[in-house]
């Protein structure tokens, strides 16, 4: 059995379009830019991001985009505007994206936790 080791990858999101830094952080969490890629094992690496909240929102997002979701009870739907998010969480917005990039597999939820916030 052979163990890999994880690299961390630290990423500036200073002017950066948010869907095209998710898709970049996607494919190291996934670890689909080693030649040791195999789709059904968890070989990705650890991203750390730092400047979250200077990313680029291009077009109309700021303003149109809201995040839904669902309690699963009458009247349990909570929806938030990406303007409000990015002032509070602007983490959570680029989580998001990143989260929805990533295949719906068992280990989706392991490879979000290597996705960290640079202090």
């Amino acid at each position: 059995m052979t163990f890999m080791t994880r690299q961390v990858h630290k990423i500036d999101a200073t002017g950066k379009a948010v869907g095209r830094l998710a898709s970049h952080i996607a494919i190291l969490l996934r670890g689909k830019h080693k030649t040791s890629f195999v789709p059904n094992l968890d070989e990705g690496d650890i991203v750390e991001v730092s400047n979250v909240e200077l990313m680029k929102i291009t077009g109309k997002k700021l303003e149109q985009k809201v995040y839904r979701k669902h309690s699963g009870f009458p009247g349990g739907l909570k929806e938030v505007s990406m303007k409000d998010l990015m002032a509070q969480k602007p983490f959570d917005v680029l989580r998001n994206a990143v989260s929805k990039m990533l295949p719906k597999v068992r280990f989706r939820d392991d490879m979000m936790k290597r996705l960290k916030q640079a202090k």
